[in-house]
C-alpha cells in the first residue's frame, strides 16, 4: 500500500495522465456515436451495433486501438522518473528497486482497471439504452471479453514500461514502442509462417480482441491463424511478467 500512496501522490496532480485519460474517454464516447451511422452492404449498422451480448466484443475491440495511448503514458511516467532523478533519490529513501518495478506495475495495474470499468460502464449505458436484449443472459453473456481487453492493456502497458526503462528518454522511447508494435513486428509477421508468428507478443494480445465478425471477413480473405483466447490471455500473461522482470533487471545492472 506504501508502493501505491506514493505513486499516487505523483500521478494525482500529473496533468499529462489525466489529458491522456480525457482524450480515452472522449474518443471512445464518440466512436461509439458515430460508428452507429455506419452502413454496411448498403444497411445502416443503428441500434443493432449496440445489442448484447456482442456489443462487449465490439467495445473491447474499439478500444483496443488505443492502448498505445496507455503504453505513452507509461513511457512518460518513466521517463520523467529519470529526468528529475526521483528514482534515485527514492532508492537513498529506502525502496529497492524490485520496489520501483512493483510501483510501476501497480499503475499500470490500476490504468488497465480504471479502462475496463468504463468499458463496462459504456456497455451498459448503451447496450441498456439503445439495445433490443435486457435479459440477464444478454448483459452477462460474453461480458468476459472485457477481462481479456484487462489482460491485453495491461500486456501493452508493461511492454511500454520496458521500453521505458530501456531508453530513458521519453520521445525515443515512444517512437520505439509505436514503431515496434505497430511496423517492426506486423513487417516480421509477413516473414514468417502464422504457427510460428502467433507466438509474437504484440500479435498475442492481438489476439485477445477479435474484431467482431472475424469469421465473415475470413471467408473473404486467407484467415489469419490466431491463439484461442484462453491461450492468448495466459500466453499475454507470461510476458507481460517477462517484461516486468526485463524492467528490473536493466534498473538493477544500470546507474540511476
Amino acid at each position: 500500500m506504501n508502493l501505491l500512496r506514493i505513486e499516487l501522490c505523483k500521478l494525482l496532480p500529473y496533468r499529462t495522465m489525466w489529458v491522456i485519460l480525457g482524450i480515452f474517454v472522449a474518443l471512445m464516447l464518440l466512436l461509439l456515436y458515430a460508428s452507429s451511422n455506419v452502413s454496411i452492404n448498403g444497411q445502416e449498422l443503428g441500434n443493432r451495433m449496440y445489442d448484447l451480448p456482442r456489443f462487449w466484443q465490439t467495445l473491447a475491440y474499439v478500444a483496443s486501438f488505443f492502448n498505445l495511448l496507455f503504453g505513452i503514458l507509461l513511457i512518460v511516467l518513466v521517463s520523467d522518473e529519470y529526468s528529475f532523478r526521483t528514482l534515485r533519490q527514492q532508492v537513498i529513501d529506502g525502496l529497492t528497486r524490485v520496489e520501483l518495478v512493483l510501483a510501476k506495475f501497480y499503475v499500470v495495474l490500476g490504468l488497465g482497471l480504471f479502462a475496463t470499468v468504463f468499458l463496462l460502464l459504456l456497455g451498459l449505458y448503451f447496450g441498456l439504452l439503445h439495445g433490443s436484449q435486457h435479459t440477464l443472459g444478454a448483459v452477462f453473456g460474453q461480458i468476459n471479453h472485457l477481462s481479456y481487453y484487462f489482460v491485453q492493456a495491461v500486456g501493452y502497458m508493461t511492454l511500454a514500461m520496458l521500453f521505458g526503462f530501456a531508453i530513458r528518454k521519453s520521445g525515443l522511447a515512444i517512437i520505439a514502442f509505436v514503431a515496434y508494435a505497430q511496423v517492426v513486428e506486423p513487417l516480421i509477421h509477413f516473414r514468417l509462417p502464422d504457427t510460428v508468428d502467433k507466438y509474437m507478443p504484440v500479435k498475442v494480445f492481438k489476439s485477445l480482441t477479435p474484431m467482431p465478425a472475424q469469421e465473415v471477413l475470413d471467408q473473404l480473405t486467407a484467415p489469419t491463424e490466431m491463439l484461442s483466447l484462453p491461450w492468448a490471455a495466459l500466453l499475454s500473461i507470461g510476458y507481460a511478467g517477462l517484461f516486468c522482470f526485463l524492467s528490473y533487471y536493466l534498473l538493477k545492472v544500470r546507474d540511476l
